[in-house]
């Protein structure tokens, strides 16, 4: 699979970061994590545009893409204490989505084999079968769980008569048991979607989804703390997919399927902080980006956000883990500097 650069527009980076080739493994060989852009889209039920997500993901912050990002909270610039490589995009033509996903899974496969987090940006949910089955392939199946972080439960079966919706990548995943259901984490979903018929099976596949009332009820700390004890037990390490539509449509307009009522911009990354921090997180997927949607860049910005709070989390991790120390968010901002 050759590097195919930007898929739609310049042929940029994720803000800057160096450049590898997929089917070069000695571009990679020292990575920590490796970027794929999945330009996307021939999964969506709805508003369309989720193809140019990687390509805003990857740009859209107003600072250089001078492939450095210092973190204030977590003490940490992710893009130069860790080894990121920006792969480009796969390419992915949006009328073929059994061809497209096989290649990104390919793809995806290659990265993790090679000892690397892959980190996917999409393109629609659909992408998500794709990654974590990727993730599998090599780990094994049955040995990764998930956090989902999504408004909908993407558990339906056949859409529009294809089995490759963006409704439908977690029911894929469980059905060619890649994924076990009762090591599948949802949080966030809310509104009118799915019916009986697929809360049942999702039921019986022994999956826990976390409402939008029950985590207002609980609160998003416990909830996350329950799922964390889940998802790490008996599994070997943890996959994170976060659909922007958990957000509040005010925090994150620019997405096919928007659902009011849900987490805050502040909620998720957080959310997403504390994961790449406390759980041995082997791959992560962004997704359902659309940017013809999206006002003011809010939805981007925060997609683009997500990722470097994932890799900041992460190299924080690492840099504990070598240190024997641990960060403490109540660390005032300037002391030791």
């Amino acid at each position: 699979m050759a590097r195919y650069g930007a898929q739609f527009g310049p042929d940029v980076t994720f803000l800057g970061v160096p450049r590898c080739d997929i089917d070069e493994p000695s571009s990679y060989a020292d990575a920590d994590v490796v970027i794929l852009g999945a330009p996307f889209d021939g999964g969506t039920s709805h508003r369309p545009g989720t193809r140019f997500g990687p390509q805003a993901i990857r740009t859209t912050d107003y600072l250089p893409q001078d492939g450095s990002r210092p973190s204030l909270a977590l003490r940490t610039d992710a893009l130069t204490d860790l080894k990121v490589y920006d792969a480009g995009d796969v390419e992915m033509f949006s009328g073929d989505a059994a061809k497209s996903l096989a290649d990104l899974r390919t793809a995806v496969a290659k990265v993790t084999g090679a000892g690397v987090i892959p980190l996917i940006l999409g393109g629609d949910h659909a992408i998500a079968f794709a990654d974590a089955s990727g993730v599998a392939d090599v780990l094994g199946a049955g040995r990764v769980s998930m956090l989902h972080f999504d408004a909908h439960a993407d558990t339906g079966d056949i859409e529009f008569g294809s089995l490759w919706g963006h409704g439908a990548p977690m029911r894929r995943l469980i059905e060619s048991r890649a994924l076990r259901g009762d090591r599948f984490l949802q949080i966030g979903l809310r509104g009118y979607w799915p019916g009986p018929q697929t809360l049942k099976w999702m039921a019986d596949q022994g999956m826990r989804s976390y409402e939008m009332t029950e985590i207002v009820a609980r609160g998003l700390t416990e909830c996350l703390t329950e799922a964390f004890t889940i998802a790490t037990d008996d599994c070997d390490g943890v996959f994170l997919s976060v659909d922007i539509d958990v957000c509040d449509p005010g925090h994150a307009p620019g997405t096919g399927t928007p659902e009011p009522g849900g987490l805050s911009a502040r909620e998720l990354l957080d959310s997403v902080r504390r994961i790449c921090l406390e759980l041995p997180v082997v791959g992560i997927d962004v997704v359902e980006v659309s940017p013809p949607y999206d006002h003011a860049d809010i939805t981007a910005a925060l997609a683009n956000r997500v990722v470097l709070e994932a890799l900041s989390a992460i190299a924080r991790k690492r840099q504990d883990e070598r240190g024997g120390t641990s960060w403490d968010p109540r660390r005032p901002l300037l002391e030791d500097r």
